[in-house]
């Protein structure tokens, strides 16, 4: 039997991708294991699935002053170290990282052991810890066109990034009795990531007077973030969080409003949903989910309204212009490269591991 590590950690979004591999990578015949921070989000995740989990030390590779900056070098160090062990114990034929700080470890012990390894960079621009996990990688796979000039050659593959196959089964007429709505009225589902976006959240609401006149609204806030004062709108339901529904909700959905996330919009391409996005600012981040918003407008799959412009008649107008056109954003992402993320990620695994061999 083949042997894969998978890593990964830090967000779900460096998390969920491993998951959709998955029940791929056990018909493929493989023992897969991972290898996360100790208490980190993936460590949850993953034990769901009952695949063996090993915790390593990780720390954080900041650009900015923190005090943490003179200690979590010692704690890279140590986690190297008990990567190294890993894989010595482990010996796997191959490693697929989906990036956060706790791969970089993994990556680089991986390339002292001399097991080959493929990363996955979901942003338009590759982040800190997978630039550094670059010389370690033998393939690097990627979401966008743009992002292939900025890795090395040759070790560059545009693959799109693997969705859950849960997600494209939905029931929307499941979702429809789910949030007691009916099926005389399109649906808008809004997303605002985990732990919820308060402008999103606001610019949704305010909005709902006139959203509600032709469209029912499905929104998922976030962490603490509902707000009891709109329990009883008629057309609209509020969620911290939903899993097991989710899928329904996007079938059950005509326009999906959302955040920027590499791995959200993925998922909103893949289910060929017309979506207006509204990436995080670059004040509250490093940018990335503006450039890839910029790509998706440019390759015509989305709408998208900066954070600094969204507003109760901007949100509006986005909605009435995406929910005319849906069709011609339909057909733009029927013609997508990006598909089969799934097929072409394992495909070159299964390729590294007999090279390794």
């Amino acid at each position: 039997m083949k042997r894969i590590v998978l890593t990964g950690g830090g967000t779900a979004g460096h998390v969920t991708p491993n998951i959709a591999l998955l029940p791929r990578l056990k018909e493929l015949d493989y023992d897969i294991h991972y290898i996360g921070s100790y208490d980190g989000i993936e460590k949850k995740l993953i034990e769901d699935f009952g695949i063996p989990y090993y915790g390593i030390a990780s720390g954080k590779f900041r650009r900015y002053f923190d005090l943490k900056n003179f200690t979590d070098p010692f704690r890279v160090i140590k986690g190297y170290s008990q990567a190294v062990k890993l894989m010595k114990e482990l010996a796997p034929d191959v490693v697929f990282s989906k990036g956060g700080f706790v791969s970089v470890p993994v990556v680089l012990a991986a390339k002292k052991c001399r097991i080959p390894a493929m990363i996955h960079e979901s942003d338009m621009t590759p982040g800190l810890a997978n630039k550094i996990c670059l010389s370690g990688a033998s393939k690097v796979c990627c979401n966008f066109p743009e992002t292939m000039a900025l890795l090395p050659e040759g070790k560059a593959v545009l693959t799109g990034s693997p969705i859950r196959s849960e997600l494209l089964s939905g029931n929307p007429l499941a979702a429809l009795d789910f949030c007691g709505f009916t099926a005389n009225k399109p649906v808008i589902l809004v997303i605002g990531g985990s732990t919820g976006s308060v402008v999103l959240n606001n610019a949704v609401r305010l909005a709902l007077p006139e959203l509600t006149k032709e469209f029912q609204v499905i929104h998922l806030c976030g962490k603490d973030k509902t707000d009891p004062a709109y329990d009883n709108t008629p057309g609209y339901v509020q969620y911290e969080y939903i899993k097991r529904e989710l899928a329904d909700m996007f079938a059950a959905a005509s326009i999906v409003i959302s955040r920027a996330g590499a791995n959200a919009i993925c998922e909103l391409l893949a289910l060929k949903k017309p979506n207006i996005l509204i990436p995080l600012s670059a004040k509250a981040s490093r940018g990335d989910q503006i450039l890839n918003a910029d790509s998706f407008k440019k390759q015509g799959f989305s709408t998208v309204i900066p954070e600094e412009d969204l507003s109760i008649e901007s949100l509006l107008g986005a909605v009435k212009e995406t929910y005319e056109n849906q069709s011609a954003y339909i057909r733009a992402m029927q013609s997508s490269e990006l598909s089969d993320a799934i097929g072409k990620i394992t495909g070159l695994l299964e390729e590294l591991a007999k090279a390794g061999q």
